[in-house]
């Protein structure tokens, strides 16, 4: 979308116009979404982050300064709803397990098949509290510190659960590292934007919290 029409979009919402709202949210459906799957343990899930999402970017419209780049602001925001649906639904101390998964990946065809959309649906199976860890600190490269504001938790907390996440998805990978990197790589051809969440998933993936 042309800058030019983005802002006329955002004075419309500014002014509490139904079109316009209604275009800014079509418009920028796909970005918002994208960041609600990665936090979601399915598509309803993510709805209902992202309808959450627009509700806070309509209702904090004016709080927007036109100075700074209006997909970062609104990223900021959709990342907030999720962590804050999570902090409102999860219990910590409840932990489901996972199923099997020998019957969804079989290691003689894995890496000729794995996508995106392939690593999103395993990290989807993740419980929800390593789930938003990982993709907190793996993912967007927060800190650990910066992780326990955000979610509610203590530093030691999150280090805990991105440990077991690993483990988890260790489970489910038959060889995590070098599926990861054949990800990474096809991620990064596909899309140079995209391949910010490769480098940041690649740099974190061999660390220990």
């Amino acid at each position: 979308m042309a800058e030019k029409d983005l802002q006329k979009l955002i004075d419309g919402c500014r002014k509490h116009d139904r079109q316009s709202q209604k275009l800014l949210y079509q418009r920028l459906y796909g970005f918002a979404m994208k960041i609600c799957l990665r936090f979601a343990e399915n598509r309803d899930e993510a709805s209902e982050i992202l309808n959450e999402g627009f509700f806070k970017v309509f209702t904090n419209i004016e709080k927007y300064d036109d100075q700074w780049p209006f997909k970062a602001w609104l990223g900021k925001i959709i990342y907030h709803a999720s962590i804050d649906y999570y902090r409102a639904n999860l219990k910590w101390s409840q932990m489901g397990r996972l199923e099997k998964t020998d019957d969804v990946l079989h290691q003689a065809t894995i890496e000729h098949k794995l996508e995106y959309d392939d690593l999103l649906a395993i990290v989807q199976r993740l419980p929800p509290a390593y789930r938003i860890v990982f993709n907190l600190y793996a993912v967007d490269g927060y800190s650990h510190d910066e992780i326990a504001q955000m979610v509610g938790i203590s530093a030691g907390t999150s280090r805990s659960n991105l440990h077991k996440a690993r483990q988890k998805l260790q489970q489910m990978l038959s060889r995590p590292y070098s599926l990861i990197m054949l990800l990474i790589s096809k991620n990064r051809a596909k899309s140079g934007k995209d391949g910010v969440l490769g480098r940041k998933f690649c740099a974190k993936w061999g660390k220990h919290g």
